[in-house]
């Protein structure tokens, strides 16, 4: 299983690691951590060197609740520091996370390598045809309503179900546009209850029914340190507990706050299935 980065075939057989770079003030673990160039980089610099095979910026917070980010104030948080780490790091693949298509776009423009999509098209309706345009992969995430009403939507008739059809409609859109690289985010902790963010992990090994990559973002969520009674910055045990599972049942992309933890489970995990 393969996708197309820049003219380059990354190879998914074996997992790889996506870095988080938060360019919010606001972000529920390292907001407005990254706010010089000195920080940016530096922090970019170690994950690259830690394993990870993509960073993704973001600068729109998803976190429950976030308060809305203006069109323009995202992209003035975004691209100067994308053009500041692509000339540092010319041969990294950046993943952009936004729902905008304007800001898919000039990412994209400037070099962007992929795009990250909390909402997969449902709060653009232009972004497939951005992402089309351009022939990038795509994360297509599962959310329902946005990142200010979320947390009232966690109602299913059957959170599996629900996440396969809405998955293999977004395939099928994908197909139509002729996109050839979509990547599958089942969206932990995005209109889903503590409850419903466990039965999707215990039964993450379903999406592998829709045959494409699977990327799994766990690293230090509210389902891992409320379950914990303790904090984000307490959560890096529990998340190198459940990467090891999400691994285990096939993800092929861990996103994550900490890299070189989570390049320790892929190590670890492939050497126990290669001797199984």
């Amino acid at each position: 299983m393969t996708i197309n980065c820049k003219g380059t075939l990354v190879d998914l057989t074996s997992p790889k690691v996506m870095g988080i770079l938060n360019l919010t003030p606001d972000s529920f673990y390292d907001g407005g951590k990254y706010k010089n160039e000195k920080a940016i980089l530096k922090q970019t610099e170690k994950m690259l060197g830690e394993g990870a095979s993509f960073i993704d910026m973001g600068a729109y917070s998803s976190r429950p609740g976030a308060q809305h980010v203006p069109e323009e104030e995202e992209k003035q948080r975004l691209l100067p520091v994308l053009e500041l780490v692509l000339r540092h790091f010319p041969d990294a693949f950046f993943s952009i996370d936004t729902f905008r298509s304007t800001v898919a776009q000039e990412c994209l423009e400037r070099g962007a390598a992929m795009i990250n999509d909390i909402s997969a098209g449902n709060l653009d309706e232009n972004m497939f045809d951005i992402v089309a345009h351009f022939q990038v992969p795509y994360i297509a995430m599962h959310l329902k309503g946005t990142p200010q009403s979320m947390q009232k939507e966690s109602i299913y008739e059957d959170v599996i179900t629900d996440l396969l059809h809405y998955f293999s409609e977004k395939l099928q859109k994908g197909r139509a546009k002729k996109i050839n690289d979509i990547i599958i985010d089942p969206g932990f902790g995005f209109a889903k209850t503590l409850k419903q963010n466990y039965h999707l992990l215990h039964h993450l090994e379903l999406f592998q029914t829709l045959k494409k990559p699977l990327l799994i973002g766990l690293s230090r969520k509210s389902m891992i340190y409320k379950m914990l009674k303790s904090s984000p910055t307490e959560a890096l045990n529990g998340s190198t507990a459940l990467h090891s599972i999400a691994l285990w049942k096939g993800a092929h992309i861990l996103r994550v706050h900490d890299v070189k933890e989570a390049m320790e489970c892929i190590v670890l995990m492939e050497t126990l299935k290669a001797n199984a």
